[in-house]
Formats: structure tokens, sequence, C-alpha cells
């Protein structure tokens, strides 16, 4: 499944990005904009907006709290996923990640990490690096969280 995010919903288009979703996320995008870009790319529009939940013809998910943990939670139990790739894509750009050997990244990386990690992904688009450091243990906790289910719907 695929997704087009408003202007209020940001964070929510990160994590599910995180959680390997292709989620097209653009502030400067209005209302027609998004609509036409969901109908044109058969993307699920997320937004806050109750009026731009009313548009026919598109996909919406009106998304009902302001608390990321909430809006995740009901994306995922609302659109009946289970995210089975996460850090797949780039949480910036939402482009794929490939993985790179270190040869290919060394320049790129402090030292420290270059000695001490062999697994490195790097993002087609915005050309950023990613490897599995502290930063990464803390989102991996965040991402099975959204994982555990928390609904009644949820097995």
């Amino acid at each position: 499944m695929r997704f087009v995010a408003d202007a209020m919903l940001g964070t929510l288009a990160k994590w599910l990005r995180i959680l390997g979703y292709d989620t097209l996320f653009d502030p400067e995008l209005d209302d027609h904009q998004l609509v036409r870009l969901a109908r044109a790319e058969d993307r699920v529009l997320l937004t806050r907006d109750r009026d731009l939940s009313r548009r026919r013809g598109v996909r919406v998910l009106l998304i009902v709290n302001e608390h990321l943990e909430e809006q995740v939670s009901q994306a995922l139990m609302d659109l009946d996923l289970e995210p089975d790739a996460a850090f797949s894509r780039c949480p910036v750009c939402n482009e794929p990640l490939e993985p790179v050997d270190l040869d290919t990244v060394r320049a790129r990386v402090p030292a420290y990490v270059a000695q001490t990690h062999k697994t490195f992904r790097l993002c087609s688009g915005c050309r950023r690096v990613y490897w599995r450091g502290t930063h990464w243990r803390r989102m991996a906790e965040q991402v099975a969280r959204f994982r555990r289910p928390t609904g009644a719907g949820r097995s």
C-alpha cells in the first residue's frame, strides 16, 4: 500500500517510511494537488483535515489523533497493515535503501563507524548512508512497539 500525507502529517509520513511504506510528503502541496496525486498514483491520502477527507473518488484515511503512536496504530489497524519491510526506505526522501559494502561508503562515514560496523545501506535518492548505530536501536524499539497489537481488531 502506498500513501500521500498532507502537511499536518510529516512525522507520520517519516515513520511510515521507516516501517517500509512508500509515503509521499510535500508540505507545499495543496488539497487539489494531494487528491490528484492520490488518484493518479493509486495512493491512500492521509489527512487530519475533515473537509479533505470527504473528497470523492479517492481513498482517504482521516487521522483522528495528534499523537504519533496513535496515528501509526490507527493507520496499521484501519488499513489492516503488517509492517514487514522496516528500514527499507529512506525516512527523508522515501527512496528504497540498497545494501552497500564498506568500501563504497568508507569516506562518507565516521572512522569509528567504519571500524565497528559491517552493514550499510545507501539511499538511491538523497545518497544518505545508514547503519545500525545507537539511533537505529531506538528506532527499532519504536518499530517493535508499533507492531504490537493495540486494538481489539489486531491479533
